[in-house]
């Protein structure tokens, strides 16, 4: 489609269907694309971004969908890697970024039904740079793909994300491994974090040691252990590794 409110909109009315199981919803441009706290959009000037998101073909235990944004995640970043040879750095809860910078977001929505979940997997990820005036309006200024790889190519870049999707659909149902996997490739221990809580818009600052059992970040602080969880928080800051 070229225009759309938001992929993951669309994909909301065809979970459970099964007919749309694995079908992929891709918009040129999003008139009300957002991100994973309310009020927060997502933009892409036409032409710039993949918009897309990902009906998956299997259901998914409903106690495990915590893990499904950190599956995605893992699938994003080894399928754009083939895809156009870039590597993202995963940033807790769920951004993807390019030295420093946000390029990409995921957003997962779900239908329950007893024990199981329909899921889509929604992506927005910053591919080609627009003209500078296109990003007047986004602050902090985001990265694109193409900043490292002036070649790289949507649909190529899709292709491998999709791949890489097809690829993990069996670790889906062990979301410890995924949990590790994700720790591993984020590098996520030992490395400082800034977040503002949602609830009172406090900041906490410490390093972090992983993430628990229901995605919430482990962080060490002065006073002792903290878990910020997915509902509460937002990350500011991922720094490199303390020393």
């Amino acid at each position: 489609m070229v225009e759309t409110t938001s992929t993951n909109d669309d994909a909301a009315a065809l979970l459970g269907d099964p007919q749309a199981a694995g079908l992929t919803l891709i918009s040129e441009i999003q008139t009300a694309g957002r991100g994973r706290k309310a009020g927060r959009r997502w933009i892409a000037p036409a032409g710039s971004a993949l918009l897309f998101t990902t009906i998956l073909p299997v259901t998914v235990a409903t106690d495990a969908l915590w893990a499904v944004p950190f599956w995605t995640a893992l699938a994003v970043a080894e399928g754009v890697e083939s895809g156009c040879g870039v590597r993202l750095d995963l940033r807790w809860p769920n951004d993807l970024d390019l030295r420093g910078r946000k390029a990409g977001g995921i957003l997962c929505i779900s239908r329950v039904t007893g024990g199981r979940a329909h899921v889509g997997c929604g992506i927005g990820l910053n591919v080609v740079r627009p003209p500078l005036g296109a990003l007047a309006d986004i602050e902090p200024p985001p990265a694109y793909l193409n900043d490292l790889q002036p070649h790289a190519g949507r649909e190529e870049i899709l292709a491998g994300i999709l791949g890489a999707m097809d690829g993990l659909l069996d670790v889906l149902d062990r979301p410890a491994e995924i949990a590790r996997a994700w720790e591993e490739r984020a590098q996520v221990n030992g490395r400082r974090y800034r977040v503002r809580l949602d609830a009172d818009a406090s900041v906490v600052e410490g390093t972090a040691i992983g993430i628990d059992r229901e995605g919430g970040l482990i962080l060490r602080e002065t006073a002792g252990v903290r878990i910020v969880h997915l509902a509460d928080a937002r990350v500011l800051v991922a720094s490199g590794d303390v020393t």
